[in-house]
């Protein structure tokens, strides 16, 4: 956690003795190439339409999506053309569909006596791909269909399930004639197709004769593809190797997606994925994160159906970044695990922006070559860090460590020391002009610190210290901090964890306690979330349920507040508890974060105009008095677009500060605010009353009428404007087969609704009251942990749907992401429109068909079901 008094202070000032600092250096004057954006690619991230939600996919700016074929069987959801038009129409450019997905298992069990009977088999389904495709009207444009998958380790590998025990690495006769046969099979269905290849596991030598062979026989690939399940290092030289070839052989250069990459010990570790994206960056490639885990989290990005990560966070900062990208020269090049980073300049915006990482303790950030046309003398600076949240823990926006002015050096030079870096979190700089009386803010954190459980104190049975976990030398263990963690809060046990903590004066302190329970675990199938008991100095006890994994190791965090003298004391978490109970589960602790809660951390968390995604607009930063560096025009049609975070579904107050000249309209998650105009003649705020789901929320202010100088968004949690009616599922009609339980204890009250679906007739219907006519934002608590088993290592949990109709209306699908456990329960919000008085809510669910309705899937990966529901809470999206 970089240390916030030391940061920025304009000149790295050492001390007598010390070592120089390392540097990371980022050169202004040199242009590397238009700013690319590649490297937030997915593979088997999106499972459906939902999950995740549209505000997750667009604001990560996920550009590839690699998944399976339509109806494929390798896994549940991901379907190629369902997930299509959800993700094109969230701004992502091309579904990459793996044609070999149709078949189950991997290798791929195609069907046939020999090679030629098998082939022909795959040709069928190939045909039928492609002619579904073409159903899917101008989305079809954004199709690239990949053939084969890692051709020399199945289908034409030496295996069990190969064309003929004959690897095209040796003798590749068979497999470029299948290349060229199917080939001219798709583009023959559609002459307009884009198809990518090899797709093999490592970028081969024999590729440049696979390209030999294209060009002689006209059939070179539309898009280059292989993976790097390697390092950072190996894409700046596999691509360099590859572009050879090319030249080589006279072909290209083809666009390329190296379409796997990354480990566990990397996903969801900003300080980790940083390293990648350089690369990837720095080649100007597409690239997808690499499917270890679960489909439908974007490769431990997302969280629940409508949240991020820290990993999340870190694609959003690099999706916003903008104009073309500079040269950065780091303190060892190309070497992972050390300080590594992107940099761009924007000169339309007079911004430049880098995000870094993978290096804990002090550097010196050095901007050279500072143009003092674009920049003036003076730039303002903002320090943010993205730290780790765990992979299926929810991460807030990036932590403001620094804000202020600093001087250029008479050389052209800005240097701002990061002291106290962690090596999990990335960081990133905005540079702006300076100097025109833009007021800074505060930094967004005070005191913080982190206690491993490793260094805690144990007393009782059951103690486990385990790992080390992830680490350079096992790529395929998980991230942790510090690698090891503490098993023996558990089922019967009377352990008690101690953490020795000292703060630095009384008040509240948020306390976030990283844990996983493994969810398909014998002690942990019985309850769900592991429920332990915390206390202070032995007083002031609070149970505590802890946060579910699909998965050993896989973190994420439970969070409370505890209230602290100045000075020491003991917090502990412990299996049973004499006021409160005792553990029922089993559960692994990493750490616990403590921070001060002081006026900094409850202030409304700030969203600057000029660092938003503007359309039509440009910053002004001849604005004084505004907050930052400056303010954005926004005549009319222009638009400024804010990503969002909120805690919690509910309520929020969005401020809108503007320094006047006009008006704006507002929309929320892609749906104008039915609220009076922001804005006027002067400066002033607009307070909006919104409700918030819990996550990411998509803000965009646009402008109406004048030119409103629109200077920043904050937004803070707030009660009292918008009425919410919750109602709870035991009390609606239930028909069919529907029923209510009390198996599931953590439901409010004890009592929910199951066995929703397996046909209409099996429904749930609520009837809810709005005050007047228009959206409602319908919060559905839930649980659903259906899963299938898996045909290797990827667990494969399905998303179950509700179809959700208003008032006996056209039904509305809506996806649930799994929630591990059916005792676990989350909430997921559904806009819908309302008429004033009451409405006839109706749930239902059957099973879905195959694309073309003649089959459907005979692995059960898609549920008739509906998820377990609990209540349901009815809040108006807003008020004039």
């Amino acid at each position: 956690m970089a240390s916030v008094a030391a940061l920025l202070t304009g000149t790295a000032v050492g001390t007598a003795g010390a070592a120089e600092p390392e540097h990371l250096t980022i050169d202004l004057a040199t242009d590397t190439g238009v700013f690319h954006g590649g490297a937030s690619g997915t593979l088997y991230g999106v499972y459906g339409d939902g999950v995740p939600s549209r505000n997750v996919l667009e604001g990560m700016h996920v550009r590839t999506v690699s998944t399976k074929a339509q109806d494929g069987p390798q896994h549940p959801g991901a379907d190629a053309l369902e997930v299509l038009p959800a993700f094109v129409d969230s701004g992502g450019k091309d579904v990459y569909i793996y044609m070999t997905d149709i078949y189950r298992g991997f290798p791929y069990q195609w069907p046939g006596a020999d090679g030629p009977a098998r082939l022909a088999d795959f040709k069928e389904k190939i045909k039928k791909q492609v002619q579904q495709v073409l159903t899917m009207g101008d989305h079809k444009d954004n199709v690239v269909y990949v053939p084969f998958n890692e051709p020399e380790g199945n289908m034409f590998g030496t295996g069990e399930w190969s064309y003929n025990k004959t690897s095209w690495l040796n003798d590749p006769q068979y497999y470029f004639a299948a290349w060229k046969e199917v080939y001219h099979l798709i583009k023959g269905l559609d002459p307009d197709a884009r198809i990518a290849g090899p797709n093999t596991s490592v970028l081969y030598s024999q590729v440049k004769g696979f390209l030999q062979y294209a060009k002689a026989n006209d059939v070179v690939p539309d898009v280059m593809t292989w993976h790097e399940l390697s390092s950072p290092a190996a894409v700046r030289t596999n691509v360099a190797k590859y572009r050879q070839m090319e030249k080589d052989v006279g072909v290209g250069p083809l666009p390329i997606n190296v379409n796997e990459y990354g480990h566990n010990f990397h996903l969801s570790v900003p300080g980790q994925v940083v390293q990648w994206v350089s690369a990837i960056e720095e080649s100007k490639i597409d690239a997808d994160l690499a499917y270890w885990n679960i489909d439908g989290n974007l490769n431990d990005s997302a969280v629940e159906a409508n949240k991020g990560n820290g990993q999340w966070w870190l694609f959003n900062a690099y999706g916003q970044m903008s104009g073309h990208t500079v040269e950065v020269t780091t303190p060892h090049p190309n070497q992972q695990y050390t300080l590594q980073g992107v940099a761009t300049l924007d000169e339309s915006k007079k911004q430049s922006r880098a995000i870094f990482g993978g290096k804990s303790g002090d550097a010196d950030i050095v901007f050279k070559n500072v143009d003092p046309g674009l920049f003036g003398t003076t730039v303002h600076a903002t320090v943010q860090e993205i730290p780790w949240t765990g992979q299926v823990g929810d991460s807030a926006q990036p932590l403001r460590l620094a804000d202020r002015e600093v001087e250029v050096d008479a050389d052209g030079t800005v240097t701002l020391p990061m002291t106290g870096m962690n090596e999990m979190s990335a960081y990133q700089v905005i540079l702006s002009p300076g100097g025109n009386g833009g007021v800074a803010a505060e930094p967004a954190v005070s005191w913080r610190k982190t206690y491993e459980a490793e260094n805690a104190t144990y007393t009782g049975g059951g103690y486990s210290k385990n790992g080390p976990e992830g680490t350079p030398a096992n790529v395929g263990g998980f991230a942790t901090s510090g690698t090891y963690n503490v098993g023996g809060l558990r089922t019967g046990s009377d352990g008690v964890l101690g953490f020795d903590v000292e703060v630095p004066q009384d008040g509240t302190y948020d306390l976030s306690v990283f844990a996983n329970s493994y969810n398909l675990y014998d002690r942990v199938k019985e309850q769900g979330p592991t429920n332990v008991f915390l206390r202070v100095d032995g007083t002031d006890p609070q149970e505590l349920r802890l946060p579910l994994g699909y998965k050993w190791v896989v973190w994420g965090h439970t969070d409370t507040q505890v209230k602290l003298t100045a000075g020491k004391h003991r917090i502990t978490l412990a299996a049973k508890d004499p006021d409160l109970g005792v553990t029922k589960g089993d559960a692994i602790i990493d750490k616990v974060d403590l921070s001060l809660r002081d006026a900094r951390v409850t202030a409304p968390a700030i969203y600057e105009a000029e660092y938003a995604t503007l359309s039509g607009a440009r910053p002004d930063y001849t604005h004084p008095g505004a907050s930052g560096p400056g303010a954005v025009p926004l005549g009319k049609g222009d638009s400024a677009t804010f990503w969002v975070h909120s805690p919690a579904d509910g309520e929020a107050t969005v401020s809108v500060d503007h320094l006047g000249g006009g008006r704006a309209s507002l929309s929320l998650n892609g749906e104008k605010l039915d609220v009076s105009k922001v804005g006027g003649s002067r400066k002033g705020t607009d307070p909006v009353p919104v409700f918030l789901s819990g996550g990411i929320n998509k803000i965009t202010v646009t402008g109406a009428s004048g030119e409103l100088a629109l200077d920043r968004l904050r937004v803070a949690p707030s009660s009292g404007s918008l009425k919410t009616t919750v109602y709870q599922a035991e009390d609606g009609t239930l028909t069919g087969a529907a029923k209510v339980t009390d198996a599931y204890t953590f439901a409010s009250g004890g009592k929910a609704v199951t066995d929703i679906g397996d046909g209409k007739a099996n429904a749930l219907s609520l009837d809810v009251v709005a005050g007047k006519a228009g959206r409602h934002a319908v919060t559905i608590r839930y649980s659903n942990a259906e899963q299938q088993p898996a045909t290797h290592y990827n667990p494969d949990p399905i998303a179950r749907h509700a179809d959700l109709s208003v008032n006996g209306g056209p039904a509305q699908r809506v996806l649930f992401p799994t929630t591990f456990h059916f005792n676990n329960f989350w909430e997921l919000t559904v806009p819908l429109t309302l008429k004033k008085g009451t409405n006839r809510l109706t749930f239902t669910a059957q099973e879905l068909p195959d694309f073309n309705g003649d089959t459907s899937n005979q692995y059960d990966q898609r549920s008739p079901y509906a998820p377990v529901i609990d209540q349901i809470a009815v809040t108006p999206l807003t008020q004039k």
